[in-house]
């Protein structure tokens, strides 16, 4: 077995080649292990001053120390390349240098590449939903590559700190055409923060050697959570409509309301969802589309109530769903006419059932916040205290409590 390489560089000149000026192109020959490979350096010298011994240009004149100085550099990156080569426990060979030597071993992958490559492979271990959102990133990256650079892909190693600030100036003042506004600023930097994890995954597997976002640092705005009051919550559940679709609509955002289940999740729910718990009693039993993580949730009487007035409903009867389907952006848009109909001013969204789970329904009344941040499927508590903010009046309930017995004590 072969423990070390033999290696050579020398340079030539083809002197049968020589055009009518009497030049002719220089060319590097490279030699590993007895084999050998020619590349041509571009460059062409008058053969009556190409030395083929001293593998140099004759004279001292300004031409022939320019010829010679480059000659140096080359010889010194060939080397440099079958060092590295060697370095990265590569079998060595004349063609792998010279391609090393021109940039032929490593392609120059662009945007495009890296986007495809992440949907691909990377696809498969996200929800549907989180895809979706990446692919709309992707739009909005790719929209601004045609506006700023006119052309439809960009390089990888032409992404720098100016790409990302570009980037974030154009999101915010951008306005998508579903929108009824420009983009929000934590939106902006959900978009920046999805290229950086595919420009991330394309630096790990060493399609750039520098990451672009390194001085970049998101601005993320903190944000109240909405959520309903008692009183709306009560509000909601009394009111009484004619048309079907608000009735049913009514009924999916109160449910959610007293189980913290997101609508995406609600919607995969079967009657085999509903299973007796360790209490005896019946809970909810499945896996969060969103991370995988399972949650149990125990059926309160409201959830309970709402179970059976679906049961053999003709919109459960053949799917076998818990509750009825309904798309998403329906959903929202009828839950406005529900505020309108209880003069709810807030932006009343599906979502907001569940920051109301986690609040009015369960922290006001007592239940302590490891045990909500179980119910609502996280797997970090920190997540919880974003989503379930302690409302005024839990904070009053306890205050109140302390008051009492630092009263007694002193008394």
């Amino acid at each position: 077995m072969r423990t070390s390489s033999t290696f050579s560089v020398l340079f030539w000149v083809y002197s049968s080649r020589a055009n009518k000026n009497n030049c002719s192109t220089i060319y590097a020959r490279v030699t590993v292990n007895g084999k050998r490979v020619s590349i041509s350096l571009k460059t062409k010298i008058d053969i009556n001053t190409w030395s083929a011994d001293r593998q140099k240009a004759k004279g001292n004149n300004t031409k022939s120390r320019q010829i010679n100085l480059y000659l140096d550099e080359v010889k010194s990156e060939i080397v440099n390349c079958f060092r590295d080569l060697k370095n990265e426990s590569k079998v060595v060979t004349p063609q792998l240098v010279k391609a090393r030597f021109l940039g032929e071993d490593k392609k120059n992958h662009s945007l495009r590449d890296i986007i495809n490559y992440h949907n691909e492979k990377m696809g498969v271990k996200l929800a549907p939903k989180t895809l979706c959102h990446y692919q709309t990133s992707q739009k909005y990256i790719l929209e601004y590559v045609a506006k700023e650079y006119k052309r439809e892909d960009i390089f990888l190693q032409d992404l720098d700190y100016q790409f990302v600030l570009g980037l974030e100036s154009f999101l915010r003042s951008y306005q998508p055409r579903h929108y009824q506004g420009k983009i929000g600023n934590n939106a902006v930097m959900k978009h920046i923060q999805r290229l950086r994890r595919m420009v991330t995954l394309a630096y790990h597997m060493e399609w750039i050697e520098r990451d672009p976002f390194v001085k970049f640092k998101p601005k993320l705005e903190k944000r109240e959570r909405e959520f309903l009051t008692q009183l709306e919550l009560e509000c909601i559940e009394e009111l009484v409509t004619p048309i079907e679709r608000l009735a049913m609509v009514r009924d999916l955002f109160i449910f959610s309301c007293y189980t913290g289940i997101s609508y995406g999740d609600i919607m995969c729910l079967s009657k085999e969802s509903v299973v007796k718990g360790i209490d005896g009693d019946l809970w909810l039993m499945a896996n969060r589309n969103k991370t995988g993580t399972p949650f149990k949730i125990p059926i309160l009487s409201k959830t309970e109530e709402l179970i059976a007035k679906y049961e053999n409903h003709p919109r459960t009867r053949f799917d076998s769903k818990l509750m009825p389907t309904i798309s998403n952006q329906k959903l929202n848009s009828y839950l406005k006419e529900i505020a309108d109909l209880c003069h709810i001013t807030k932006n009343l969204t599906f979502h907001m059932a569940r920051h109301t789970f986690a609040t009015t329904v369960t922290l006001t009344n007592g239940v302590p916040i490891e045990t909500v941040s179980k119910l609502l499927g996280h797997t970090k508590l920190a997540t919880t205290q974003i989503y379930a903010r302690v409302v005024e009046k839990k904070i009053s309930e306890d205050m109140n409590s302390l008051r009492k017995k630092l009263d007694n004590k002193y008394s």
